[in-house]
C-alpha cells in the first residue's frame, strides 16, 4: 500500500509555470510495493513529477519505476546495494547515485543525498555492504556542510536516519549523528530516508517532526506532494 504525504514548500521558485500543481514525488525505500506492479494502481496515483530512492531496492525495480511513470530517477545508495547489480552493466537502466552532500536540481527544486548506513559489522567494515564508520559520514557532512548552509530549502534524502530521529535502538538500524546535526542547523523542510523497518518502530512511527524539518521513513513506497507556499 502506498502512503500519501502532504506538505507546503516554502520556496516558490519550484512552482512556477506549474498553474498551482503541486510537484508530486514518488519516494521508495528498502521494500518492494507491490501494489505498484499494477497499472491500475499507478493510475490511481497518477502523474508524478519524480521517482526518489532511499537504498535497498535494486536497479530494475528502479528503472521499472521510472519508465512505468516516465519521469526522472534520483536516488541514493543503501548498504545492501552492492554486487553485480550494481556494477555499471547491472545498473545500465539508471543515472549515477546522488553524490554525498552534493545538490542535485530537478526543475528548480533542489535535493541533496547520502548514501550508506552506520557500520555495524562487528569485526571492522563488512565488505558485502556500504556500512560507513561515523567519523567518515562526519567528513562528508561536513565538507558538505558550506555548500549547505545558507542554500534555498533543501530536501534531504538518505538511507539512514539522523541518531535518535525515525532511528531504531539496535546497533544495525541507529542513526547518524552527523545527520542530526545537519538538519538542526539548515533546517529542511523534508527529510526522507528508509532502512529503519517499521515493523521494528510501530505502525504509527512513520514520520517525526524535530526543529522545523519533517523525518519520514519511505520504506515501501510513499507519495509525497509538495504544494506552493500560497496555496493554502
Amino acid at each position: 500500500m502506498t502512503d500519501h504525504l502532504r506538505l507546503t514548500w516554502p520556496d516558490p521558485a519550484p512552482f512556477a509555470g506549474r498553474d498551482g500543481r503541486p510537484i508530486r514525488l514518488l519516494a521508495v525505500s528498502d521494500e518492494v510495493d507491490p501494489a505498484l506492479e499494477s497499472l491500475r494502481t499507478r493510475e490511481a496515483i497518477g502523474a508524478v513529477d519524480l521517482v526518489i530512492g532511499c537504498g535497498d531496492l535494486d536497479p530494475p525495480y528502479l528503472a521499472f519505476l521510472a519508465d512505468a511513470f516516465r519521469v526522472p530517477t534520483l536516488f541514493v545508495r543503501g548498504n545492501h546495494d552492492v554486487g553485480a547489480a550494481w556494477s555499471a552493466t547491472g545498473r545500465q537502466m539508471l543515472p549515477e547515485p546522488m553524490a554525498d552532500g552534493r545538490v542535485a536540481t530537478e526543475d528548480s527544486l533542489r535535493l541533496v543525498g547520502f548514501s550508506g548506513s552506520p557500520r555495524y559489522a562487528p569485526h571492522g567494515r563488512d565488505r558485502t555492504e556500504q556500512q560507513v564508520s561515523s567519523v567518515a559520514m562526519w567528513w562528508r557532512v561536513l565538507s558538505a556542510w558550506p555548500r549547505l548552509a545558507g542554500a534555498a530549502p533543501l530536501l534531504v534524502l538518505s538511507h539512514a536516519a539522523p541518531r535518535d530521529l525515525n532511528d531504531a535502538p539496535d546497533h544495525a538500524h541507529r542513526g547518524f549523528t552527523s545527520f542530526r546535526w545537519l538538519a538542526e542547523r539548515i533546517r529542511p523542510p523534508l527529510w526522507l530516508h528508509g532502512h529503519t523497518s517499521l515493523v521494528r518502530r510501530g505502525v504509527d512511527a512513520r514520520t517525526v517532526t524535530h526543529g522545523g524539518t519533517l523525518f519520514v521513513n519511505v520504506t515501501g513506497a510513499t507519495l509525497v506532494e509538495l504544494t506552493a507556499p500560497d496555496a493554502g
